[in-house]
Protein backbone atom coordinates (compact mmCIF):
# COMPACT_ATOMS: atom_id res chain seq x y z
CA UNK A 1 0.00 0.00 0.00
CA UNK A 2 1.88 3.45 -0.83
CA UNK A 3 1.73 5.95 1.35
CA UNK A 4 -0.18 9.51 0.63
CA UNK A 5 2.84 11.16 0.69
CA UNK A 6 4.52 9.01 -2.40
CA UNK A 7 1.05 9.34 -4.53
CA UNK A 8 2.01 11.35 -7.61
CA UNK A 9 -1.19 14.17 -7.00
CA UNK A 10 0.30 15.22 -3.85
CA UNK A 11 3.59 15.87 -5.26
CA UNK A 12 4.33 19.73 -6.00
CA UNK A 13 7.26 19.13 -7.45
CA UNK A 14 5.02 17.05 -10.51
CA UNK A 15 1.98 19.65 -10.70
CA UNK A 16 5.39 22.72 -10.89
CA UNK A 17 6.91 20.24 -13.38
CA UNK A 18 3.92 19.61 -15.50
CA UNK A 19 2.63 23.48 -15.52
CA UNK A 20 6.26 24.55 -16.55
CA UNK A 21 6.12 21.99 -19.49
CA UNK A 22 2.91 22.92 -20.69
CA UNK A 23 3.43 26.39 -20.66
CA UNK A 24 6.95 26.41 -22.36
CA UNK A 25 4.69 24.33 -24.85
CA UNK A 26 2.12 27.24 -25.33
CA UNK A 27 5.04 29.31 -26.39
CA UNK A 28 6.73 27.07 -29.15
CA UNK A 29 4.48 27.37 -31.83
CA UNK A 30 4.50 31.78 -31.01
CA UNK A 31 8.51 31.43 -31.45
CA UNK A 32 8.69 28.91 -33.98
CA UNK A 33 7.75 30.81 -36.01
CA UNK A 34 10.29 33.64 -35.61
CA UNK A 35 12.93 30.96 -35.30
CA UNK A 36 13.31 31.29 -31.70
CA UNK A 37 13.29 28.35 -28.80
CA UNK A 38 11.96 30.23 -25.33
CA UNK A 39 15.24 29.92 -23.55
CA UNK A 40 15.91 32.23 -26.01
CA UNK A 41 12.91 34.03 -26.14
CA UNK A 42 13.67 34.43 -22.12
CA UNK A 43 17.02 36.40 -22.63
CA UNK A 44 15.73 38.59 -25.35
CA UNK A 45 13.13 39.51 -22.41
CA UNK A 46 16.15 40.32 -20.29
CA UNK A 47 17.54 42.60 -23.51
CA UNK A 48 14.96 44.15 -24.20
CA UNK A 49 14.97 45.51 -20.35
CA UNK A 50 18.21 46.74 -20.53
CA UNK A 51 20.41 46.26 -23.36
CA UNK A 52 23.96 45.95 -23.60
CA UNK A 53 24.64 43.64 -20.12
CA UNK A 54 27.14 40.87 -19.39
CA UNK A 55 26.99 37.58 -19.70
CA UNK A 56 26.88 36.93 -15.65
CA UNK A 57 24.09 39.43 -15.11
CA UNK A 58 21.83 37.84 -17.63
CA UNK A 59 22.47 33.97 -16.21
CA UNK A 60 21.66 35.63 -12.50
CA UNK A 61 18.46 37.34 -14.47
CA UNK A 62 17.46 33.71 -15.28
CA UNK A 63 18.64 32.18 -12.70
CA UNK A 64 21.15 29.81 -14.74
CA UNK A 65 24.65 28.98 -14.91
CA UNK A 66 27.03 30.86 -17.22
CA UNK A 67 27.59 27.46 -18.59
CA UNK A 68 24.18 27.10 -19.98
CA UNK A 69 23.72 30.90 -21.02
CA UNK A 70 27.00 30.95 -22.83
CA UNK A 71 26.04 28.47 -25.87
CA UNK A 72 22.54 29.89 -25.75
CA UNK A 73 24.14 33.27 -26.78
CA UNK A 74 26.41 31.78 -29.33
CA UNK A 75 23.71 30.34 -30.89
CA UNK A 76 21.67 33.61 -30.86
CA UNK A 77 25.03 35.76 -32.12
CA UNK A 78 24.91 33.10 -35.05
CA UNK A 79 21.82 34.01 -36.04
CA UNK A 80 22.20 37.22 -35.62
CA UNK A 81 20.12 38.31 -32.84
CA UNK A 82 22.92 39.58 -30.96
CA UNK A 83 26.55 40.75 -30.54
CA UNK A 84 29.09 39.51 -28.01
CA UNK A 85 32.32 41.64 -27.47
CA UNK A 86 34.73 41.97 -24.54
CA UNK A 87 34.09 44.61 -21.94
CA UNK A 88 35.77 47.91 -21.91
CA UNK A 89 36.39 47.83 -18.36
CA UNK A 90 37.47 44.10 -17.82
CA UNK A 91 37.84 42.28 -20.71
CA UNK A 92 37.25 38.69 -19.76
CA UNK A 93 33.72 40.26 -19.13
CA UNK A 94 31.60 39.49 -22.38
CA UNK A 95 29.01 42.27 -23.28
CA UNK A 96 26.11 41.12 -24.98
CA UNK A 97 23.88 43.49 -27.47
CA UNK A 98 20.93 42.97 -29.64
CA UNK A 99 21.47 43.65 -33.16
CA UNK A 100 18.66 45.34 -35.32
CA UNK A 101 16.84 41.76 -35.51
CA UNK A 102 17.03 41.07 -31.77
CA UNK A 103 15.50 44.76 -31.71
CA UNK A 104 12.83 44.20 -34.05
CA UNK A 105 11.82 40.68 -32.60
CA UNK A 106 10.46 42.63 -30.37
CA UNK A 107 7.88 44.43 -32.36
CA UNK A 108 7.44 40.76 -33.99
CA UNK A 109 6.73 39.21 -30.40
CA UNK A 110 4.71 41.72 -29.14
CA UNK A 111 1.13 39.72 -28.81
CA UNK A 112 3.70 36.76 -27.28
CA UNK A 113 2.72 37.89 -23.43
CA UNK A 114 -1.05 38.71 -23.90
CA UNK A 115 -1.67 34.96 -26.18
CA UNK A 116 0.11 33.09 -23.55
CA UNK A 117 -1.28 34.80 -20.48
CA UNK A 118 -4.86 34.08 -22.08
CA UNK A 119 -4.03 30.89 -22.76
CA UNK A 120 -3.46 30.06 -18.64
CA UNK A 121 -6.49 31.82 -17.38
CA UNK A 122 -9.30 29.53 -15.99
CA UNK A 123 -11.68 30.09 -13.01
CA UNK A 124 -8.70 30.11 -10.60
CA UNK A 125 -6.15 32.13 -12.82
CA UNK A 126 -7.88 35.14 -13.58
CA UNK A 127 -6.21 38.39 -14.00
CA UNK A 128 -6.54 39.29 -10.51
CA UNK A 129 -5.38 35.96 -8.99
CA UNK A 130 -2.35 36.59 -10.86
CA UNK A 131 -0.64 38.89 -8.64
CA UNK A 132 -1.07 36.44 -5.76
CA UNK A 133 0.16 33.80 -7.76
CA UNK A 134 2.96 35.18 -8.90
CA UNK A 135 4.24 36.07 -5.11
CA UNK A 136 3.80 32.54 -4.22
CA UNK A 137 6.07 31.42 -6.87
CA UNK A 138 8.62 33.94 -6.01
CA UNK A 139 8.67 32.75 -2.40
CA UNK A 140 8.95 29.10 -4.00
CA UNK A 141 11.48 30.04 -5.91
CA UNK A 142 13.82 32.18 -3.07
CA UNK A 143 13.31 29.67 -0.62
CA UNK A 144 14.60 26.84 -3.27
CA UNK A 145 17.57 29.25 -4.26
CA UNK A 146 18.78 29.22 -1.23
Amino acid sequence: MTEDKFRLENQLCFRLYTASRLLTQAYHPLLGKHGLTYPQYLVLLVLWEKDGQPVNDIAKRLILETNTVTPLLKRMEAEGIVTRSQGKEDARQMIVRLTKKGRNLQKELADVPDTVGKAVLCPRVTPETVPGLFGMLDDIINQLKH
